[in-house]
């Protein structure tokens, strides 16, 4: 079955096309783009080109899987949009992954610190052993972080190196496409039913609407009557 994948939960827009197998996972065309303020311009273009790459229809498609987060509330939202939308029109299952559990897996054995950047100072983080998650995804600032790990992984990981004090895998800083279908892809062969796409954004928007009533000055009553 092909399966489209895709993440904005970092400054990166991904996209990979993958074919599950009954025997394991083939990866057919995967791109990339940094820019934390263009998720939306970007990942459209991007996964026609993708689909293009890979020789494939979206009407060949079987399933998508996108990563739900942990991230930024703006850029993480246009790529769960997106797999809902396309799920929903071509009328196959949407399945979501936690976005670190693909730098976990993609960061093989051994003990890893997976680390993405959460702005205000803080990252997105969680520890695995053997590509499998043994923490809970958390926010916190690097310097509150208890580290248990050899090594680590992630933008966040790289921004804050000296205060993790670990080596950093420079070659790993983004939830790659193909680990996101890696890790649905028992759920996929299973054929589990589709799941609705819930964000894991671990704290609050920046912009949230006001609870306090705004006061009416007497120019405005005035200028209403």
């Amino acid at each position: 079955m092909l399966v489209l994948a895709l993440d904005t939960a970092t400054p990166a827009s991904t996209v990979a096309v993958a074919e599950v197998t009954s025997a394991g996972l083939r990866g057919v065309a995967e791109r990339r783009t940094v820019d934390p303020r263009a998720h939306g311009e970007l990942l459209a273009p991007q996964i026609r080109e993708t689909l293009s790459e890979a020789a494939v229809k979206a009407a060949d498609l079987g399933a998508i899987v996108a990563g739900i987060g942990p991230g930024p509330f703006t850029g993480l939202r246009v790529g769960l949009a997106t797999a809902a939308s396309m799920g929903q029109a071509l009328g196959i299952p949407t399945y979501g992954v936690c976005s670190l559990d693909a730098l976990g897996r993609a960061a093989g054995p051994g003990r890893v610190l997976v680390a993405t950047d959460a702005r205000r100072r803080e990252v997105y983080h969680a520890t695995y052993r053997d590509g499998r998650r043994v923490t809970e995804p958390r926010v916190a600032k690097p310097a509150e972080l208890t580290v248990d790990a050899d090594r680590a992984v992630g933008e966040g990981a790289l921004m804050y190196s000296e205060v993790l004090g670990l080596p950093i895998d420079e070659m790993l800083l983004y939830p790659p496409g193909a680990a996101l279908a890696a890790l649905a892809a028992d759920r996929i062969r299973a054929g589990v039913e589709g799941e609705r796409l819930t964000p894991l954004y671990l704290r609050r928007p920046d912009a949230v609407e006001s609870s306090e009533r705004k006061q009416v000055s007497q120019y405005s009553k005035h200028v209403r009557r």
